[in-house]
Protein backbone atom coordinates (compact mmCIF):
# COMPACT_ATOMS: atom_id res chain seq x y z
CA UNK A 1 0.00 0.00 0.00
CA UNK A 2 1.63 3.24 -1.14
CA UNK A 3 1.66 6.54 0.75
CA UNK A 4 1.45 9.93 -0.94
CA UNK A 5 1.74 13.49 0.23
CA UNK A 6 -1.61 15.32 0.37
CA UNK A 7 -2.06 19.06 0.85
CA UNK A 8 -4.73 19.86 3.47
CA UNK A 9 -6.19 23.32 2.62
CA UNK A 10 -7.90 23.63 6.00
CA UNK A 11 -4.65 23.34 7.97
CA UNK A 12 -2.17 24.50 5.35
CA UNK A 13 -0.01 21.42 5.92
CA UNK A 14 0.99 18.34 4.00
CA UNK A 15 -0.15 14.95 5.29
CA UNK A 16 0.58 11.38 4.26
CA UNK A 17 -2.37 9.47 2.76
CA UNK A 18 -2.46 5.88 1.61
CA UNK A 19 -4.33 4.79 -1.54
CA UNK A 20 -7.38 3.59 0.42
CA UNK A 21 -7.79 6.95 2.10
CA UNK A 22 -7.45 8.70 -1.24
CA UNK A 23 -10.16 6.48 -2.75
CA UNK A 24 -12.53 7.23 0.15
CA UNK A 25 -11.93 10.95 -0.26
CA UNK A 26 -12.66 10.79 -3.99
CA UNK A 27 -15.92 8.93 -3.33
CA UNK A 28 -17.00 11.60 -0.83
CA UNK A 29 -16.25 14.34 -3.36
CA UNK A 30 -18.27 12.47 -6.01
CA UNK A 31 -21.26 12.12 -3.69
CA UNK A 32 -21.10 15.82 -2.82
CA UNK A 33 -20.95 16.82 -6.48
CA UNK A 34 -23.89 14.53 -7.38
CA UNK A 35 -26.04 15.89 -4.57
CA UNK A 36 -25.34 19.52 -5.46
CA UNK A 37 -28.04 19.76 -8.20
CA UNK A 38 -30.65 18.45 -5.75
CA UNK A 39 -29.56 20.98 -3.13
CA UNK A 40 -29.81 23.72 -5.71
CA UNK A 41 -33.30 22.56 -6.63
CA UNK A 42 -34.36 22.48 -2.98
CA UNK A 43 -33.07 26.01 -2.53
CA UNK A 44 -35.06 27.14 -5.56
CA UNK A 45 -38.20 25.41 -4.29
CA UNK A 46 -37.87 27.18 -0.94
CA UNK A 47 -37.68 30.55 -2.67
CA UNK A 48 -40.51 32.92 -1.73
CA UNK A 49 -41.25 33.69 -5.38
CA UNK A 50 -44.32 31.46 -5.90
CA UNK A 51 -44.51 32.24 -9.60
CA UNK A 52 -41.05 30.80 -10.23
CA UNK A 53 -42.00 27.63 -8.36
CA UNK A 54 -44.95 27.11 -10.67
CA UNK A 55 -43.48 28.01 -14.03
CA UNK A 56 -39.95 26.55 -13.79
CA UNK A 57 -39.47 22.83 -14.39
CA UNK A 58 -36.76 21.33 -12.17
CA UNK A 59 -34.96 18.19 -13.33
CA UNK A 60 -32.38 15.89 -11.80
CA UNK A 61 -30.54 12.65 -12.59
CA UNK A 62 -27.51 11.84 -14.72
CA UNK A 63 -29.44 12.49 -17.94
CA UNK A 64 -32.11 14.76 -16.43
CA UNK A 65 -34.50 11.82 -16.62
CA UNK A 66 -36.35 12.88 -13.46
CA UNK A 67 -38.59 15.88 -12.89
CA UNK A 68 -39.51 17.36 -9.53
CA UNK A 69 -43.18 18.14 -8.86
CA UNK A 70 -43.14 19.88 -5.52
CA UNK A 71 -40.84 17.55 -3.62
CA UNK A 72 -41.84 14.41 -5.52
CA UNK A 73 -39.31 12.98 -8.00
CA UNK A 74 -40.98 11.39 -11.04
CA UNK A 75 -39.59 9.80 -14.20
CA UNK A 76 -40.34 11.93 -17.25
CA UNK A 77 -41.55 8.85 -19.10
CA UNK A 78 -44.24 8.35 -16.44
CA UNK A 79 -45.26 11.99 -16.13
CA UNK A 80 -48.92 12.78 -16.82
CA UNK A 81 -49.60 16.00 -18.71
CA UNK A 82 -52.76 18.10 -18.77
CA UNK A 83 -55.44 15.92 -20.34
CA UNK A 84 -59.22 16.19 -20.16
CA UNK A 85 -59.66 12.45 -20.64
CA UNK A 86 -58.25 11.92 -17.15
CA UNK A 87 -59.41 15.26 -15.66
CA UNK A 88 -55.81 16.26 -14.94
CA UNK A 89 -55.55 20.05 -15.31
CA UNK A 90 -51.72 20.11 -15.27
CA UNK A 91 -48.52 18.12 -14.79
CA UNK A 92 -49.10 15.29 -12.33
CA UNK A 93 -47.30 12.26 -10.98
CA UNK A 94 -48.78 8.88 -11.94
CA UNK A 95 -51.05 7.18 -9.43
CA UNK A 96 -49.44 4.34 -7.48
CA UNK A 97 -52.66 2.37 -7.99
CA UNK A 98 -53.31 0.53 -11.26
CA UNK A 99 -57.05 0.92 -11.74
CA UNK A 100 -59.26 1.95 -14.63
CA UNK A 101 -59.79 5.60 -15.49
CA UNK A 102 -63.04 6.77 -13.81
CA UNK A 103 -63.08 10.19 -15.50
CA UNK A 104 -64.92 9.11 -18.71
CA UNK A 105 -67.68 7.49 -16.63
CA UNK A 106 -68.22 10.67 -14.64
CA UNK A 107 -68.05 12.85 -17.74
CA UNK A 108 -70.60 10.68 -19.58
CA UNK A 109 -72.96 10.77 -16.60
CA UNK A 110 -72.67 14.53 -16.47
CA UNK A 111 -73.03 14.94 -20.24
CA UNK A 112 -76.18 12.86 -20.69
CA UNK A 113 -78.04 14.41 -17.76
CA UNK A 114 -77.02 17.91 -18.83
CA UNK A 115 -78.05 17.21 -22.42
CA UNK A 116 -81.59 16.12 -21.53
CA UNK A 117 -82.20 18.96 -19.07
CA UNK A 118 -80.78 21.51 -21.52
CA UNK A 119 -83.18 20.33 -24.22
CA UNK A 120 -86.02 21.00 -21.79
CA UNK A 121 -84.60 24.42 -20.86
CA UNK A 122 -84.28 25.26 -24.56
CA UNK A 123 -87.97 24.33 -25.04
CA UNK A 124 -87.12 21.73 -27.70
CA UNK A 125 -90.31 20.28 -29.24
CA UNK A 126 -92.29 22.53 -26.91
CA UNK A 127 -91.32 20.48 -23.83
CA UNK A 128 -90.82 22.63 -20.73
CA UNK A 129 -91.56 20.28 -17.80
CA UNK A 130 -88.27 18.87 -16.43
CA UNK A 131 -89.68 15.83 -14.58
CA UNK A 132 -88.15 13.43 -17.13
CA UNK A 133 -84.72 14.45 -15.85
CA UNK A 134 -85.41 13.43 -12.24
CA UNK A 135 -84.46 9.78 -12.69
CA UNK A 136 -81.31 10.66 -14.63
CA UNK A 137 -80.35 13.31 -12.08
CA UNK A 138 -80.55 10.91 -9.15
CA UNK A 139 -79.11 7.69 -10.55
CA UNK A 140 -76.81 8.59 -13.45
CA UNK A 141 -75.83 12.23 -13.13
CA UNK A 142 -75.94 12.00 -9.34
CA UNK A 143 -75.02 8.58 -7.95
CA UNK A 144 -72.81 7.32 -10.78
CA UNK A 145 -70.94 10.62 -11.08
CA UNK A 146 -70.45 10.77 -7.32
CA UNK A 147 -68.94 7.27 -7.35
CA UNK A 148 -66.63 8.27 -10.21
CA UNK A 149 -65.54 11.30 -8.20
CA UNK A 150 -64.77 9.19 -5.14
CA UNK A 151 -62.70 6.88 -7.32
CA UNK A 152 -60.76 9.89 -8.61
CA UNK A 153 -59.98 10.79 -5.01
CA UNK A 154 -58.71 7.24 -4.44
CA UNK A 155 -56.41 7.63 -7.46
CA UNK A 156 -55.01 10.86 -6.06
CA UNK A 157 -56.64 13.21 -8.58
CA UNK A 158 -57.86 16.05 -6.37
CA UNK A 159 -59.27 18.18 -9.19
CA UNK A 160 -61.16 15.31 -10.84
CA UNK A 161 -62.51 14.10 -7.51
CA UNK A 162 -63.66 17.57 -6.50
CA UNK A 163 -65.34 18.30 -9.83
CA UNK A 164 -67.12 14.98 -10.36
CA UNK A 165 -68.21 14.57 -6.74
CA UNK A 166 -69.49 18.13 -6.55
CA UNK A 167 -71.52 17.93 -9.75
CA UNK A 168 -72.79 14.54 -8.65
CA UNK A 169 -74.05 16.31 -5.55
CA UNK A 170 -75.57 19.00 -7.78
CA UNK A 171 -77.65 16.47 -9.69
CA UNK A 172 -78.74 14.70 -6.52
CA UNK A 173 -79.87 17.99 -5.02
CA UNK A 174 -81.60 18.97 -8.27
CA UNK A 175 -83.51 15.68 -8.19
CA UNK A 176 -84.54 16.39 -4.59
CA UNK A 177 -85.94 19.77 -5.64
CA UNK A 178 -88.11 18.06 -8.27
CA UNK A 179 -89.48 15.37 -5.92
CA UNK A 180 -92.57 16.58 -3.98
CA UNK A 181 -91.74 14.27 -1.04
CA UNK A 182 -88.89 16.60 -0.03
CA UNK A 183 -91.32 19.51 0.17
CA UNK A 184 -88.86 22.04 -1.23
CA UNK A 185 -91.15 23.51 -3.87
CA UNK A 186 -94.19 23.43 -1.60
CA UNK A 187 -92.34 25.48 1.02
CA UNK A 188 -92.59 28.54 -1.24
CA UNK A 189 -96.12 29.87 -1.56
CA UNK A 190 -95.03 32.59 -3.96
CA UNK A 191 -93.62 31.48 -7.31
CA UNK A 192 -91.36 34.52 -7.41
CA UNK A 193 -89.81 33.51 -4.10
CA UNK A 194 -89.18 30.02 -5.44
CA UNK A 195 -87.66 31.40 -8.64
CA UNK A 196 -85.34 33.70 -6.69
CA UNK A 197 -84.36 30.85 -4.37
CA UNK A 198 -83.49 28.66 -7.35
CA UNK A 199 -81.56 31.64 -8.71
CA UNK A 200 -79.52 31.74 -5.49
CA UNK A 201 -78.90 28.01 -5.86
CA UNK A 202 -77.66 28.39 -9.43
CA UNK A 203 -75.57 31.45 -8.55
CA UNK A 204 -73.66 29.38 -6.00
CA UNK A 205 -72.86 26.81 -8.67
CA UNK A 206 -71.80 29.59 -11.02
CA UNK A 207 -69.23 30.78 -8.49
CA UNK A 208 -67.97 27.25 -7.81
CA UNK A 209 -67.62 26.50 -11.52
CA UNK A 210 -65.72 29.74 -12.05
CA UNK A 211 -63.15 28.58 -9.49
CA UNK A 212 -62.71 25.37 -11.48
CA UNK A 213 -62.32 27.41 -14.68
CA UNK A 214 -59.35 29.17 -13.08
CA UNK A 215 -57.77 25.75 -12.45
CA UNK A 216 -57.95 24.78 -16.15
CA UNK A 217 -56.16 27.79 -17.64
CA UNK A 218 -53.00 25.73 -18.21
CA UNK A 219 -54.68 22.57 -19.46
CA UNK A 220 -56.18 21.88 -22.90
CA UNK A 221 -58.74 23.70 -25.05
CA UNK A 222 -61.37 20.97 -24.62
CA UNK A 223 -60.77 20.80 -20.87
CA UNK A 224 -61.03 24.56 -20.41
CA UNK A 225 -64.04 24.85 -22.75
CA UNK A 226 -66.02 22.32 -20.72
CA UNK A 227 -65.94 24.35 -17.53
CA UNK A 228 -66.13 27.71 -19.30
CA UNK A 229 -69.33 26.83 -21.15
CA UNK A 230 -70.74 25.18 -18.04
CA UNK A 231 -70.14 28.38 -16.08
CA UNK A 232 -71.96 30.41 -18.75
CA UNK A 233 -74.81 27.89 -18.61
CA UNK A 234 -75.23 28.27 -14.85
CA UNK A 235 -75.05 32.06 -15.14
CA UNK A 236 -77.75 32.24 -17.83
CA UNK A 237 -80.04 29.86 -15.96
CA UNK A 238 -79.62 31.91 -12.78
CA UNK A 239 -80.42 35.13 -14.66
CA UNK A 240 -83.44 33.41 -16.19
CA UNK A 241 -84.77 32.62 -12.72
CA UNK A 242 -84.14 36.14 -11.46
CA UNK A 243 -85.71 37.92 -14.43
CA UNK A 244 -88.39 35.39 -15.33
CA UNK A 245 -87.51 35.79 -19.02
CA UNK A 246 -87.94 32.58 -20.98
CA UNK A 247 -85.45 33.73 -23.63
CA UNK A 248 -82.63 33.86 -21.09
CA UNK A 249 -83.44 30.36 -19.84
CA UNK A 250 -83.57 29.08 -23.41
CA UNK A 251 -80.14 30.60 -24.05
CA UNK A 252 -78.91 28.73 -20.98
CA UNK A 253 -80.36 25.57 -22.48
CA UNK A 254 -78.44 26.12 -25.73
CA UNK A 255 -75.18 26.63 -23.84
CA UNK A 256 -75.98 23.53 -21.80
CA UNK A 257 -76.33 21.45 -24.96
CA UNK A 258 -72.93 22.69 -26.13
CA UNK A 259 -71.49 21.86 -22.70
CA UNK A 260 -72.88 18.33 -22.90
CA UNK A 261 -71.22 17.66 -26.25
CA UNK A 262 -67.89 19.02 -24.97
CA UNK A 263 -68.18 16.74 -21.95
CA UNK A 264 -68.83 13.76 -24.23
CA UNK A 265 -65.81 14.72 -26.31
CA UNK A 266 -63.61 14.80 -23.20
CA UNK A 267 -64.98 11.41 -22.17
CA UNK A 268 -64.21 10.07 -25.64
CA UNK A 269 -60.65 11.37 -25.27
CA UNK A 270 -60.25 9.23 -22.17
CA UNK A 271 -61.73 6.08 -23.74
CA UNK A 272 -60.57 6.02 -27.37
CA UNK A 273 -57.06 4.75 -28.05
CA UNK A 274 -55.22 3.65 -31.17
CA UNK A 275 -55.73 0.08 -30.01
CA UNK A 276 -59.55 0.22 -29.89
CA UNK A 277 -60.56 2.90 -32.39
CA UNK A 278 -59.62 4.41 -35.73
CA UNK A 279 -60.49 7.79 -34.26
CA UNK A 280 -58.84 9.43 -31.26
CA UNK A 281 -59.29 12.86 -29.73
CA UNK A 282 -57.03 15.63 -30.97
CA UNK A 283 -55.42 17.41 -28.03
CA UNK A 284 -54.81 21.15 -28.31
CA UNK A 285 -52.86 22.59 -25.39
CA UNK A 286 -53.43 26.03 -24.00
CA UNK A 287 -50.31 28.27 -23.87
CA UNK A 288 -49.53 27.40 -20.27
CA UNK A 289 -49.61 23.66 -21.02
CA UNK A 290 -47.05 23.69 -23.87
CA UNK A 291 -44.29 22.58 -21.50
CA UNK A 292 -46.12 19.28 -21.04
CA UNK A 293 -46.20 18.47 -24.76
CA UNK A 294 -42.85 16.68 -24.89
CA UNK A 295 -43.80 14.49 -21.96
CA UNK A 296 -46.87 13.06 -23.73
Amino acid sequence: MSNRLHWDPSSGTQTHMNSQQQQQQQQQQTIMSDSQPIKDIENQLSNDDADDQVTKIQTTGDNSEYILIGRTKVLKSELIGAFAGTLNPGLAAPSPYKFGNPAPLGLCAFALTTFVLSLVNARAKGVHTPNIVTGLAIFYGGLVQLLAGMWEIALGNTFGGTALSSYGGFWLSYGAIQIPWFGIGAAYADKNDLANAVGFYLTGWTIFTFLLVLCTLKSTVAFFSLFFFLDITFLLLALGEYTGKVGVTRAGGVFGIITAFISWYNAFAGIATKENSYFTAYVVNLPGAKKAKWYR
